[in-house]
């Protein structure tokens, strides 16, 4: 019998049942593929992490990363979640503020700020690229994916980051938190353009402590509502850049998702010097134990 250490955390909150729910798992050596899949699918969480020794000198440690129906070569919210785990296990420590993950998506760094409760942890996410400018006018299964979105002042685009999406701004917050979502028409796009589906956003009205109100609305490989997905708004984050269109003009800001699905989750995201986008936020542990698999 192989004990494992296990962890389930909340991602992107500052208390358990905001963010996005997270399972790792521990001393990951002897588990094939087959395996993590089977316990990825078993804890029907989004998804669950596999910790390993570091792979080279320049990582912290080891990560595999599995949905419930496949691997992932990268997702933000695990990154960062796994992260938190590996730091209170006292697995590894930050050198130079920085751990570094090794992947299917190679090096990352995560970069950690503060400790304890207050600690916020953001993860440098894979450079995106924009494949495509939308145009609904001329795309029936874009159309029909945004109905019902009335648009803003961004075009939607097609954008790869590490998971790919098409962005879509829509015209203010109260819209967008009270849509309805076609989810044949937006798993159809997916299917059609290989994308996760669309990542909606509104800029919040003034007073609110964020800048933007984010929806994922995935449609493949499965159909659901994301609670807060790192990867779609470092994606979304990129693209604002390029545009020239960052909230108040700053490579800093703040996004509310998971609301309209019962979440409240808070993502920080950061433009630095380079270019790079960074995606984090607070993380919450909520059930720690063992995994007898």
């Amino acid at each position: 019998m192989t004990l494992r250490r296990y962890v389930q955390l909340d991602v992107f909150a500052d208390r358990p049942g905001a963010g996005n729910p997270l399972a790792v798992v521990l001393d990951a050596e002897g588990l094939d593929d087959d395996a993590m899949q089977a316990i990825a699918r078993w804890t029907r969480l989004p998804e669950t992490t596999f910790v390993f020794p570091a792979p080279s000198a320049e990582a912290s440690y080891g990560l595999r990363i599995f949905s419930p129906r496949r691997e992932v070569p990268f997702a933000g919210h695990p990154s960062v979640g796994t992260a938190h785990v590996v730091l209170e296990a006292g697995l590894a420590s930050p050198r130079d503020g920085l751990l570094v993950q090794e992947g299917i998506a190679g090096r990352l760094p995560l970069r950690v700020d503060g400790a304890g409760a207050t600690r916020s942890i953001a993860v440098r996410t894979p450079r995106a690229r924009v494949l495509r400018i939308g145009e609904p006018e001329a795309d029936a299964a874009l159309a029909a994916a945004l109905s019902g979105l009335p648009a803003g002042g961004l075009p939607p685009a097609l954008v790869d980051g590490g998971r790919r999406w098409w962005l879509a701004e829509i015209r203010d917050e109260q819209t967008l938190r009270a849509a309805t979502p076609d989810w044949n028409a937006i798993a159809a796009l997916a299917k059609a353009t290989d994308s996760m589906g669309v990542c909606a956003f509104a800029r919040a009205a003034a007073g609110h402590p964020y800048d933007l109100v984010v929806r994922a609305f995935v449609g493949a490989p499965a159909v659901f509502e994301d609670a807060a997905s790192g990867a779609a708004n470092a994606t979304l984050a990129a693209w604002l850049a390029e545009r020239g269109a960052l909230p108040g003009g700053r490579n800093r800001y703040t996004v509310s998702q998971g609301r309209e699905v019962g979440h409240d989750a808070r993502l920080q995201l950061h433009i630095d010097a380079n270019g790079d986008v960074w995606s984090g936020g607070h993380v919450r542990t909520v059930v720690s134990g063992t995994l007898d698999w």
